[in-house]
């Protein structure tokens, strides 16, 4: 009877005892990318977000939402649940060179908070092959003979290959005209039919076609050689000085995602970028390293940036409206 009694008040104990949570994470997480298929961050995406399932063991889906400049994917995270299964892919589109486009953002990048860095690229700038111009200053000169002529693509205002152009044409003191596309994609075919004059798109995205002669590489962005096009100067020593331009992609979450869960999915993020297949996949593709910083450096390094390219924005006059 004693034993009878004792069982009894045992369940009665347990059955009004608190569950335990189940650890995160639990179920499927999503990752909203802010820009189209074939493009850098889809790509980055993708090979980082395989592995984090992997190590994790849970489905990572990752959805691609182009429009407004990443508006669209930051407006949705930003409305999300705060508990680490929505994410969202973060650039310096999203969170530095908009700020300075937009007078009103559909968006709040204060409440998308930075989890770190996955990965930084260089951007090209390409024109068609029959292009007489074989370096930056020619094209300065024709859009110089021809102001307001002359076109670049972009996937979309905001991007790096936006700025990539306003930064161009500032150094050069030139006018050229802007032409944004939903996906960088179709702004590279345009450039490759002849349509469009040149671009500044990630060099991920037009290696190939270069490789294949379908575009002719004049210089990258960055402030040295890209090892990924060691022929190709640098717009900086082809006379357009102070032209530094690489950007990094990375991961957000809402705000009030509980910082353990920031801190997890950071060092999952880590973990993963640091994977031999994962590093030799972005080489591959044209991507180079980055630290893979605590969340708080992150932050830092937004903020950096902001006080960096806030003021060449508006001094150029590039704007969203």
């Amino acid at each position: 009877m004693r034993t009878i009694i004792t069982g009894t008040l045992l369940a009665c104990l347990l059955g009004n005892a608190p569950l335990q949570a189940e650890p995160y994470p639990d179920r499927p997480i999503t990752i909203v990318v802010p820009f189209g298929k074939g493009t850098t961050a889809d790509l980055i995406a993708a090979v980082v977000s395989d592995a984090v399932s992997k190590n994790i063991g849970q489905k990572i889906t990752v959805e691609l939402k182009p429009g407004a400049g990443g508006g669209a994917a930051m407006e949705q995270v930003e409305k999300a649940t705060p508990d680490g299964y929505t994410l969202a892919m973060i650039t310096q589109g999203t969170h530095v060179f908009n700020l300075g486009l937009y007078t009103t953002l559909r968006y709040d990048p204060q409440k998308i908070i930075p989890i770190t860095p996955i990965a930084a690229v260089s951007n090209v700038m390409t024109v068609h092959p029959s292009n007489p111009a074989n370096t930056p200053l020619e094209v300065a000169a024709a859009a110089k003979a021809a102001p307001g002529q002359l076109t670049y693509a972009s996937g979309g205002v905001g991007t790096s290959h936006h700025l990539g152009g306003v930064l161009f044409a500032a150094l050069a003191g030139v006018d050229i005209k802007h032409i944004p596309h939903l996906v960088s994609v179709d702004g590279i075919k345009k450039i490759v039919s002849g349509e469009i004059t040149m671009g500044f798109f990630n060099l991920p995205t037009v290696i190939d076609d270069i490789k294949a002669g379908k575009l002719k590489a004049l210089a990258v962005t960055s402030p040295a050689r890209s090892p990924h096009l060691p022929d190709v100067p640098t717009l900086d020593a082809s006379g357009l000085k102070g032209y530094d331009l690489v950007t990094w992609f990375g991961f957000g979450a809402p705000a009030g995602t509980p910082p353990e869960i920031v801190q997890r999915l950071r060092d999952e993020f880590a973990k993963a970028a640091a994977e031999p297949a994962v590093k030799a996949k972005l080489n591959a593709a044209g991507l180079d390293p980055i630290d893979q910083m605590q969340p708080a450096e992150f932050a830092r390094l937004i903020t950096s940036d902001l006080a960096t390219w806030t003021p060449i924005i508006k001094a150029s006059g590039a704007s969203a409206e």
